[in-house]
């Protein structure tokens, strides 16, 4: 019986976000801002900071990351086309609890905070998606730092290329996609050194789990990577 990767899309798109509001609104929200391409490594906002409104990504790779008092990156979650940045900050009227930074060059529609909380005060279907959007997010934190607690690098790494996976695959799409991530920030995620990423990663490919360029890294073999993530919690040379 095959191994089910219980993980899921924690996404909620801006059509199914804006779903139900009068065009205008829509049209207010995301027409009457202001777009910007980021290149890749380009800061969009930095942890502690004020916001003065939210990011739609247009098109494009985020990373939401902290750094700690030594210096070390820790990328937490991953955003695509069609999400919603900075949002939480804007509305608990706190500063930004992590930064945020380009992983592609990303287009990106900043929306004005008085633009933004206006739509969303005469809007009850906009504060219900949001309230949705706020549990799915939740949702996949909590699964992130599980993972961190509770398995080993080798396990977290299967587990994050498929979380990886699916962030990176268009919609509608099913065939295979490459994760185009720096080394950096693929061991930046799994919460270990870069040298032994590359390790595992060679493992991997040895195994025809996956296949790799100095950019890239593209499953082969999902059932074998889920495997590898160890769902079940099987203890190694157990059945």
């Amino acid at each position: 019986m095959s191994t089910q990767f219980p993980s899921g899309n924690f996404r909620l798109k801006t059509e199914q976000l804006f779903e139900g509001l009068p065009p205008e609104d829509i049209n207010q929200l995301l027409i009457g801002g202001a777009t910007h391409v980021y290149r890749k490594g380009e800061i969009i906002f930095r942890e502690g900071g004020i916001p003065t409104g939210v990011y739609h990504i247009k098109s494009g790779k985020v990373k939401k990351y902290k750094t700690t008092p030594t210096g070390v990156e820790q990328i937490i979650y991953i955003c695509s086309a069609g999400e919603l940045l900075g949002y939480h900050a804007l509305l608990s009227e706190e500063r930004y609890a992590d930064s945020t930074a380009a992983l592609v060059s990303s287009e990106i529609t900043f929306i004005s905070k008085e633009v933004f909380l206006g739509v969303l005060s005469r809007s009850s279907a906009l504060s219900n998606r949001l309230l949705k959007l706020l549990g799915l997010e939740f949702s996949g934190f909590v699964d992130s730092f599980t993972n961190l607690a509770t398995r080993n690098v080798r396990e977290r790494l299967a587990f994050n290329l498929l979380v990886l996976e699916d962030k990176f695959r268009e919609a509608g799409k099913t065939d295979a996609v490459d994760i185009v991530l720096s080394r950096t920030d693929l061991a930046n995620i799994t919460g270990t050194a870069k040298e032994t990423l590359v390790r595992l990663l060679k493992e991997f490919k040895q195994k025809n789990l996956i296949q790799t360029t100095s950019s890239s890294v593209r499953i082969i073999d999902r059932e074998g990577v889920i495997a590898e993530a160890n769902f079940m919690g099987k203890t190694p040379g157990k059945k």
